[in-house]
């Protein structure tokens, strides 16, 4: 390319040397020491001349006077100090007259200054369960400084000083960081901040530092493990005859090894005229004196806890023979049990002898006696009122009643009387066996001139000759055919019973006279014989009578048991007949019927039927004829 200076400097005019391979600028600035300074010397480019008409040049004679900036808008306090409060950490101590243990106590609160209005509120944090009213001491006001109308400004508080609220003097011990950087753009400088001093009643309060070391020969649960269910009893006794109506009292004295706990329980006697109080004093862990505690516990407010006891009664302050003091009452241990000897012996070398002790004049027992019958009630609810202080009705065999529930025995009785109106009177006397009584019921009679109903209500009635310390009542036993028994001076002859009276003698015969059972057999075995010759009797004439009957009972039995296979029971007796004759024997005829079928056909229907079927010279019976009785 030619030169390329030659062409005017106007647009178009201008070409890139494509031969050109450093595009780099000109670097203006340089380093020195690490910071960035402008180079010394001539700019590249620029001639000495340039350089000095840009040091001289002024914009104003190019572009005129700047103008002068708009004056600022006026911005009230409460919208620039909006939401700006200083926070200042103070304290005061409120004095206590009423508490022995303290003199002062410490309360911390939080001062905030709020610097659009110049209100101060104080506040103090609340503490969970402190008892003291908290939360906010002052509310947001002005408060004022001193009488002369001035009011504390943002100026007067620092760390360190103290201020006057309402003749209540708060203490400044420190302050946050926004009002310590307030202060310093202020010009103001805060002293150093100070710690709050300790309340002397939270310090009490505080626990000491547990401590996790166990001891190496003590641990709960090894002495658990091992010394539970051991417990020392005592025999002791408390004298109190100095007292008025005092006494000697027996007690015993339980001390339980696995947490040394004393439990004192008293012997109760019958009849001695005290409370039935069991225990004296619960199982607890008992002081050796509550007298020693510190003088200015309030004994008359509070009980006695364990910060306040030094020493507790131990095992070994336990000995028979000497006397303990618990809850100011003096014990005197006479005698301990086999355990307690032995471990006093094998693990402090003791051995214990029995101390006489005479508790008091020993009571005569006295023999109760049952006094006779006086014939009012039942032997049993007398007996019964004599063996306890409240009636309480008699006891019963509840086991006999749910077995025989239900269970009666009826028979039939007359009256045995030398009056000619009472001898037709007849009675039922109905024996429940769950209660052992009877009762005896007259039926309705007619034109007899006596009103039915109950003769005698369920009751025990005694034999007579028997005594009444010991009676004897009439039993299922006496209650024989033909036996008369005498029910409260009326004599009444047994005539007959129910053939359930005869079912129960006999299954339990061993209870019954043999006698009682076989006068009951011998009634009902007459009556039984004649009502089976009497039905079959009746059969017989009813079959005889018409034997087309015998038809219809067949086939009243086919249709009782939905018989309908006629055809596999010619099919079976087919079967039976080897010889094919037509004949089968009697006895497998039956056997087939019953087994095959399942038809259970009366004996004296089927020896009828039989009759009208055809027979063998040998006996047998033509199944064929047979089986048209069932078509």
């Amino acid at each position: 390319m030619g030169d390329s200076t030659a062409l005017p400097f106007l647009p178009g005019n201008t070409f890139t040397d494509p031969t050109r391979v450093n595009f780099h600028r000109a670097q203006t600035m340089t380093y020195k020491n690490g910071f960035a300074i402008p180079k010394t010397g001539p700019i590249a480019g620029l001639t000495e001349a340039e350089i000095d008409e840009l040091a001289n040049l002024q914009p104003t004679l190019t572009y005129g006077k700047a103008k002068a900036e708009p004056p600022q808008d006026f911005v009230p306090a409460h919208v620039a100090f909006d939401k700006k409060v200083l926070l200042f950490n103070a304290y005061f101590k409120q004095t206590l007259n009423e508490s022995d243990k303290e003199y002062y106590r410490v309360r911390p609160v939080k001062i905030y200054y709020y610097l659009e209005d110049d209100s101060i509120s104080v506040v103090e944090p609340i503490v969970e369960n402190s008892g003291i009213p908290q939360g906010k001491l002052i509310k947001r006001q002005r408060l004022p400084k001193n009488d002369q109308g001035e009011h504390w400004q943002w100026k007067d508080l620092n760390v360190g000083n103290d201020v006057v609220f309402y003749g209540k003097t708060f203490h400044i011990n420190d302050c946050n960081n926004y009002t310590k950087d307030f202060m310093a753009s202020e010009g103001i400088m805060l002293n150093a901040p100070e710690g709050c001093p300790a309340d002397p009643y939270t310090l009490s309060r505080k626990e000491p530092q547990h401590s996790y070391v166990t001891p190496p020969t003590f641990d709960k649960l090894k002495q658990f493990i091992d010394l539970d269910r051991q417990v020392l009893r005592f025999s002791a006794v408390w004298d109190d005859r100095n007292n008025m109506f005092g006494e000697m009292r027996p007690y015993t004295l339980h001390f339980y090894r696995v947490d040394d706990t004393i439990e004192i329980r008293e012997q109760r006697q019958p009849n001695d005229g005290h409370d039935p109080f069991p225990v004296l004093i619960g199982r607890k862990k008992v002081p050796k004196s509550r007298s020693n505690i510190p003088s200015n516990f309030p004994c008359a407010v509070m009980e006695i806890s364990e910060h306040e006891i030094t020493e507790w009664l131990t095992e070994k302050d336990l000995r028979v023979g000497e006397t303990v003091v618990i809850m100011d009452r003096p014990f005197f241990l006479y005698d301990c049990d086999d355990f307690t000897q032995s471990y006093y012996q094998q693990k402090y070398n003791l051995n214990f002898n029995r101390v006489p002790v005479e508790l008091g004049e020993r009571k005569v027992e006295v023999k109760r006696e049952i006094p006779p019958y006086n014939g009012f009630g039942s032997p049993q609810d007398s007996k019964q009122n004599c063996l306890s202080l409240i009636a309480q009705p008699p006891k019963k065999d509840v086991m006999k009643m749910l077995e025989n529930d239900l269970k009666i025995l009826r028979y039939a009785a007359v009256m045995e009387s030398p009056n000619p109106e009472d001898k037709n009177r007849k009675f039922i006397i109905s024996y429940s066996l769950a209660k052992d009584e009877m009762q005896i019921y007259e039926p309705h009679q007619r034109n007899a001139g006596i009103i039915e109903g109950k003769f005698l209500e369920y009751s025990q009635v005694r034999k007579p000759g028997s005594s009444i310390d010991n009676p004897e009542y009439y039993t299922p036993a006496d209650f024989a055919i033909g036996a008369t028994i005498e029910v409260f001076s009326r004599k009444f002859k047994i005539a007959d019973c129910d053939l359930y009276v005869l079912k129960y003698l006999e299954a339990n015969g061993s209870r019954f006279p043999a006698a009682t059972i076989e006068s009951i057999r011998a009634i009902h075995a007459d009556k039984l014989c004649a009502q089976e010759s009497e039905d079959q009797s009746e059969s017989n004439d009813n079959f005889d009578q018409n034997e087309d009957d015998i038809a219809e009972t067949i086939k009243a039995v086919m249709k009782k048991n939905n018989f309908e296979q006629h055809a596999n029971m010619q099919q079976a007796f087919l079967h039976l007949d080897e010889d094919r004759s037509g004949f089968i024997d009697k006895e497998k005829l039956m056997k087939t019927l019953t087994d095959n079928f399942n038809l259970q056909v009366p004996g004296h229907v089927i020896d009828k039927a039989l009759k009208r079927c055809g027979a063998s010279t040998e006996g047998h019976i033509s199944y064929v004829d047979f089986c048209k009785l069932f078509t």
